[in-house]
């Protein structure tokens, strides 16, 4: 039991480090992930990393290839127009129930996560400014008091964060969210109803034209055509 616990802890942990790698763009599109070099990186066994990757192919980020190695999902223009799609819907309903319920408290969470993404921004710290960024969505969806929603916004957020969270117009996206939490202030309801969609596709339009840029950067670089790997090494 000791055993199974301590593989489970190690596991959700490595699972945690690769999630922000890739969320993060530290492991980009396409790349492998090699069970013996993240052991061999994270210090811990095989098993762990196994499990953990299984995780991260629930969440819907990584592929698994039978006889080979699981690779980071590599997402198209159209896997991101559905996902946006169903994001304008649901973070729209969630920013107008947090409007309605969220309390002094509630709002003041929400300045202090736009103040910690301020900072991150103007120290160059891209990857503390976009985590923040992230909680802002997140929490408001916690303020929306609504357990479905919860429960639908924690089974997309993985997803969501990776390809709509890499920005790099980190200043713009500090002042977008003041705005919006400035009619939040005011229980403006159809104000609301109207910056969300504007917000996220603004974010949109940035994860499509990165993704096109991928997709140039692919043709213009295409890789050497690899000899297959030995299903012995496929662990």
């Amino acid at each position: 039991m000791v055993m199974a616990r301590t593989t489970e802890l190690e596991s959700a942990r490595v699972a945690n480090a690769l999630r922000e790698d890739i969320m993060l763009g530290r492991r980009q599109p396409g790349s492998r992930l090699v069970e013996r070099d993240i052991a061999a990186e994270l210090q811990v066994s095989r098993l762990p990393v196994r499990e953990a990757i299984k995780a991260l192919v629930a969440d819907g980020i990584v592929v698994a290839r039978p006889r080979t190695w699981a690779v980071v999902r590599e997402f198209s223009v159209h896997d991101l127009q559905d996902f946006a799609e169903v994001r304008e819907a649901m973070e729209t309903l969630a920013f107008v129930l947090a409007t309605q319920r969220a309390d002094d408290a509630g709002l003041r969470m929400l300045e202090s996560l736009i103040d910690r993404e301020e900072s991150a921004a103007s120290e160059g710290d891209v990857d503390a400014s976009r985590t923040a960024s992230a909680m802002f969505h997140i929490t408001a969806v916690g303020l929306a008091e609504n357990a479905m929603l919860t429960e639908l916004a924690a089974s997309l957020v993985t997803r969501l964060r990776w390809l709509f969270g890499q920005h790099v117009e980190l200043s713009h996206m500090v002042s977008s969210h003041r705005v919006i939490l400035a009619a939040m202030r005011r229980r403006d309801v159809d104000a609301i109803r109207r910056l969300i969609p504007e917000h996220l596709a603004y974010g949109r339009a940035a994860a499509e034209r990165r993704l096109l840029e991928r997709v140039r950067e692919g043709a213009q670089h295409p890789e050497k055509p690899k000899r297959p790997e030995h299903r012995g090494h496929a662990r």
